[in-house]
């Protein structure tokens, strides 16, 4: 890492992406937008928070359905930010898609639902570029990518009520060809950034098996090319944190829809397009630790107990130290599973050994990110003691909004069961080895190699019924390895030796 103190940059996402050796191509925006979440943003933020669920206004004055989200202006402002700065557009007229992860860092700091729409609306737009055909790019992506007010929002709608886990028995949306469209009947039960100009839907085609192997990829818009609604909203679901992004139940009616790609490949155009938000969903996990382990540093730097500061309490001391170092080996994870994404984003199946190690690491990211944005944000509100439980204070939004990593783009049971797959049917693991070797203890490397191929051998309900303890000890292995990858210049006891600074909002 840099030679900074981790005590000024872990208040500031952009100082922390530097100190962990980011390239930072557009260090200025960053800057600018930081400034601007310190300025006005979290102000609006919570806010957003303490309304709660937004109102869904169905019907006119005449009668007419509209379907429109009610906001108080300001979150409209708020949500701006991120699209001028180019949480979409840098992906594709910028610094490439690690950019817009960097923006999408700056957010999930401050705000870990906001960035949902800037995650969903980015896959939209790659799946649109990557599989529609040129009159359909040509007609809608250009909204996707403006920087001003007139910005077109994405979505990606592939949950039922049955739950999401399993695609292939619980997606009931039939797609039927009609000349140059589609039309789509079904239910999407988690609909998240309801609302949206633009959504990316997973389908079934008449007559296909009901099956993985029978699900297509469609484009799906707000209005129909007569103006009128072609999805509407029943209802938007009240949740207990991540409240800047509405979430809600969605109503397809012979809906015009684009097919993308091709139906035979159809499941794999719809994980991709849920691997980008899986890893989106690393990122903000990540940005949520720091700002809970910034603040609760601020907090216990200042906090007196038994005649000094609880942080000079050698207990403490201790599990801010871990804590830290937990948060430098997330990072490393989550940021090596961004720069892998922006490599083989543009493969294609029958996919490369490189992206098989791509999708294994996103699933050992979101499983092992998540779960320590959870925990780590439960000790942040030990640290504060009572404070912490207190609504008018921000340490319980933070559990509140973390609690909700686990689940958004599949649980942490369909992580193991995916990174699982990839290595049984895939051999992942074996170039994941491979890679890792350069940073790994050789004898730590051996160990976690040996038990994964012992694992490999077990009857597959074994396998599958034993798969928790060694992806977990997997997920640690490759974020600690990695983790020596950063540049070398701050530990976290030099950190703990830092005059305490301001506490935090």
């Amino acid at each position: 890492m840099a030679e900074m103190e981790l005590m000024e940059a872990l208040p500031s996402p952009t100082r922390f992406l530097q100190a962990m050796g980011v390239p930072l191509p557009i260090r200025a925006e960053l800057e600018e937008l930081e400034a601007w979440w310190e300025a006005e943003g979290k102000d609006i933020s919570t806010m957003i928070d303490r309304m709660g669920t937004p109102w869904l206004r169905a019907y006119d004055r005449f009668g007419h359905r509209i379907d429109e989200i009610l906001y108080p202006p300001d979150y409209r402002r708020m949500l701006l930010q991120g699209y001028r700065a180019g949480a979409v557009w840098r992906a594709f007229e910028g610094e490439g898609l690690a950019a817009t992860f960097l923006i999408g860092y700056v957010t999930a700091f401050y705000d870990a639902g906001l960035y949902c729409p800037y995650t969903v609306s980015l896959a939209t737009a790659l799946a649109l570029r990557k599989y529609g055909d040129p009159a359909l790019q040509a007609r809608f992506l250009p909204p996707l990518l403006r920087r001003d007010g007139e910005v077109w929002q994405g979505a990606t709608w592939m949950t039922e009520a049955g739950g999401g886990s399993d695609l292939g028995a619980t997606v009931e949306t039939v797609a039927r060809p009609e000349g140059e469209h589609w039309r789509l009947t079904g239910e999407k039960y988690f609909a998240s950034n309801a609302g949206a100009e633009l959504a990316v839907v997973a389908a079934r085609p008449e007559g296909a098996p009901r099956t993985v192997r029978g699900l297509a990829l469609f484009l799906l818009p707000r209005y129909r090319e007569d103006g009128t609604l072609n999805y509407l909203i029943r209802r938007l679901k009240d949740k207990i944190g991540t409240r800047s992004v509405p979430t809600g139940e969605v109503e397809l009616r012979e809906s015009e829809a684009y097919l993308l790609g091709r139906p035979e490949t159809g499941i794999y155009e719809i994980l991709e397009v849920l691997n980008v938000s899986r890893v989106a969903n690393s990122v903000g996990s990540v940005a949520l630790m720091q700002r809970t382990v910034a603040e609760a540093l601020a907090f216990a730097a200042r906090r007196i107990a038994f005649g000094r500061p609880v942080l000079q309490h050698p207990l403490m001391r201790r599990q801010f130290a871990e804590r830290i170092r937990e948060l430098q080996a997330a990072f490393a994870l989550t940021w090596a599973t961004v720069r892998m994404l922006e490599e083989v984003w543009p493969e294609r199946p029958p996919y490369p050994e490189r992206y098989h190690l791509f999708r294994l690491l996103t699933h050992l990211a979101k499983y092992w990110t998540a779960e320590q944005a959870v925990q780590t944000a439960k000790w942040a509100m030990e640290v504060h003691g009572g404070m912490g439980v207190l609504g008018e204070y921000p340490v319980e939004r933070w559990l509140r909004e973390a609690m909700i990593l686990p689940i958004w783009e599949g649980t942490p049971h369909r992580q193991i069961l995916d990174g699982l797959e990839a290595m049984a049917r895939k051999g992942a693991h074996r170039a994941l080895f491979a890679w890792l070797a350069r940073w790994a203890d050789p004898h730590a490397l051996e160990e976690i190699a040996g038990r994964v191929e012992a694992h490999l051998q077990l009857p597959p309900e074994e396998q599958e019924a034993r798969a928790e303890p060694l992806f977990r000890d997997l997920a640690r292995f490759t974020a600690e390895a990695l983790a020596r990858s950063l540049p070398s210049g701050i530990s976290s006891a030099s950190v703990l030796d830092a005059p305490s600074g301001p506490a935090a909002s």
